[in-house]
């Protein structure tokens, strides 16, 4: 819009909200909404508002009213408003002189600028639907290996299990696979295991000794029940916190026919890319798989160890098997600044799907992060073990916190400070809309080369109970600076102060792809839609293209698929602020 057209439209807005304000107190319309005169307050079929209702009827005087939109502007407008009626009432009509057309003339012209800002932010939040929707529908989640066989896998007797890779302090990990395929059914066969007589295992030594190499695409997940019983119902509801993550599918066998939700229950979290899918949930007797006498004798059942303090019977999951855990891979590898950025960012990524959703990890640490490097070697991270989450209907994510027992959730080492300094009381309430986010920032110190300054001992160790932000140590030279100051920010004690898990993933999306956009003095909101227009069709060209998306792409995808205006903005205008700053 013109500066001329935006004065014309800003002055006729000024006037009119002049006249709402100095006009004799009489039944008006518009801003404000009184209400409206019916028939018979004088109004007749075929009148207008101001029209005289009869023969003899006084006219009335209307002030004319502002669009709802300028409604926020009320308060400020209304002490404007009143100040020019004090200063020209009394004079006659068009005689407000010089100072009252100056002042109209800056009025009106205020109005007009931002009728024209709320205009383009109106056009920007449409194009952001529309790209949203686009690839919303584009953005392919990882495939079911289980889906062919929709009502299998849901016995143990149908798995085939392999050694153990991982142990925690409520499960133990196997790999397996089902022998249900022909090549399968020939490896299988092959080492002397054929399915049909219970869980089949291979003994410790003997994967070395096989002609072939069985596959083992799925990982089991066998949880440990000392308290939970041995019935069915009493395992899914203990362990209930498990099967957020869980798919409809998963959920359809013995847990749709002995455990219905009730609407009390934990949230059936959507699936996403950066957070794990749990393929088949299911109770059963518990085997002795390999190592289990060594890893975790005192949570077996008595009749597979004497000493042991376990139910005979406990919780199963399916899950897609990956490479290793985060720790595992920093162990070995040490990603490149720009890699780590990505690798921090798909962290953001889950965790915002998480808020969004309205679940809370309250354990998140590199042990319950998996690793799937792509045809590149470029780690693809997924969030795991949700058996401390928050996944409540009736709270979401304000926890009332009413005594020391209410359950605040695993690691306090890498506790938020809104959680760790929480004091119990009948009216208290954690909030962890922003928790997870904050152990975003500490594990992005791990992610990035450094010993997480959370963990450890003596001096040199943070509590984040009573630590100072100046405390925080410096991340390297290397890292971009928007990275690092980022992860400050993320690390701010105070979580009013500390940007949402989507504004932050939004910032380093800007900062990795927009270089360009961004480096204008001047953004404007038409500036921002041609450029993620531009992302898009280089997304689109690029998956259609490659035979296998790699991690670029397919974090791309992702952001288009969550674009929301107001979260865009707030993460730009950040992003801008810190750069004007360095």
């Amino acid at each position: 819009m013109a500066v001329r057209q935006a004065l014309g439209r800003g002055l006729q807005l000024g006037r009119a909200l002049l006249l709402r304000f100095t006009a004799k107190p009489g039944p008006t319309y518009g801003w404000g909404r009184p209400e409206r005169p019916g028939p018979a307050a004088g109004w007749g079929r075929g009148e207008r508002p101001g029209q005289a209702a009869g023969p003899g009827a006084e006219p009335r005087r209307l002030g004319l009213g502002l669009p709802g939109r300028y409604r926020f502007f009320r308060q400020s407008v209304a002490g404007l408003a009143a100040r020019l009626q004090r200063q020209f009432v009394g004079r006659p009509r068009g005689g407000a002189g010089p100072c009252g057309r100056a002042v109209f003339l800056a009025f009106g012209l205020g109005l007009g600028l931002i009728e024209e800002k709320q205009a383009e932010g109106r056009r920007a939040a449409s194009a952001c639907e529309e790209i949203q929707a686009v690839f919303t529908q584009k953005n392919k989640l990882l495939p079911d290996p289980l889906d062919a066989r929709r009502w299998q896998g849901f016995r143990l007797e149908e798995y085939l299990i392999g050694k153990s890779i991982g142990k925690g302090c409520s499960a133990a990990v196997y790999e397996a696979t089902m022998p249900v395929l022909p090549q399968n059914q020939q490896v299988a066969g092959s080492i002397g295991l054929l399915p049909g007589r219970g869980p089949e295992i291979i003994p410790r030594g003997e994967e070395e000794q096989a002609p072939l190499a069985p596959a083992f695409p799925l990982a089991i997940k066998m949880m440990w029940n000392i308290s939970a019983g041995s019935s069915s119902e009493a395992i899914f509801s203990t362990m209930s916190q498990e099967l957020v993550p869980a798919s409809r599918v998963a959920l359809a066998g013995e847990y749709g026919a002995v455990a219905h939700r009730s609407k009390g229950g934990p949230k059936q979290l959507a699936a996403h890319p950066n957070v794990i899918r749990v393929f088949r949930a299911f109770t059963s007797s518990v085997p002795l798989l390999p190592g289990a006498l060594l890893d975790y004798p005192d949570v077996l059942p008595p009749r597979l160890h004497p000493e042991g303090l376990g139910h005979g019977r406990t919780l199963f999951l399916v899950m897609k098997n990956y490479s290793c855990t985060l720790r595992q891979y920093l162990h070995g590898n040490s990603p490149s600044p720009r890699l780590a950025t990505v690798m921090t960012l798909q962290l953001l990524e889950g965790v915002a799907h998480l808020v969004q959703q309205g679940v809370a990890h309250r354990d998140l640490k590199s042990d319950n992060v998996l690793v799937e490097p792509d045809a590149d070697g470029c780690p693809w991270l997924v969030i795991t073990d949700f058996g401390c989450c928050l996944a409540d209907e009736r709270v979401g994510l304000q926890l009332p916190f009413t005594s020391w027992y209410v359950d605040r959730g695993g690691n306090g080492c890498l506790m938020a400070p809104e959680v760790s300094t929480a004091c119990p009381g009948p009216r208290a309430v954690i909030d962890y809309s922003k928790a997870d986010a904050w152990a975003v920032g500490a594990l992005a110190y791990e992610i990035f080369g450094l010993p997480n300054p959370f963990y450890g001992q003596g001096r040199a160790r943070l509590e984040s109970r009573s630590y100072q932000e100046a405390q925080l140590p410096a991340l390297p030279e290397s890292v971009p600076p928007e990275a690092r100051q980022l992860v400050r920010s993320l690390l701010q004690r105070d979580a009013s102060k500390r940007p949402s898990a989507r504004v932050a993933a939004n910032l380093l999306h800007l900062s990795l792809w927009g270089e360009r956009t961004l480096a204008l003095k001047d953004l404007k909101p038409d500036k921002m839609i041609g450029w993620l227009l531009q992302q898009s069709a280089a997304t689109l060209l690029a998956n259609r293209l490659a035979e296998k998306n790699c991690v670029e792409t397919r974090m791309k995808m992702l952001f288009l698929a969550n674009l929301e205006y107001e979260a865009l903005s707030q993460a730009a205008l950040l992003l801008c602020s810190w750069r004007a700053a360095l």
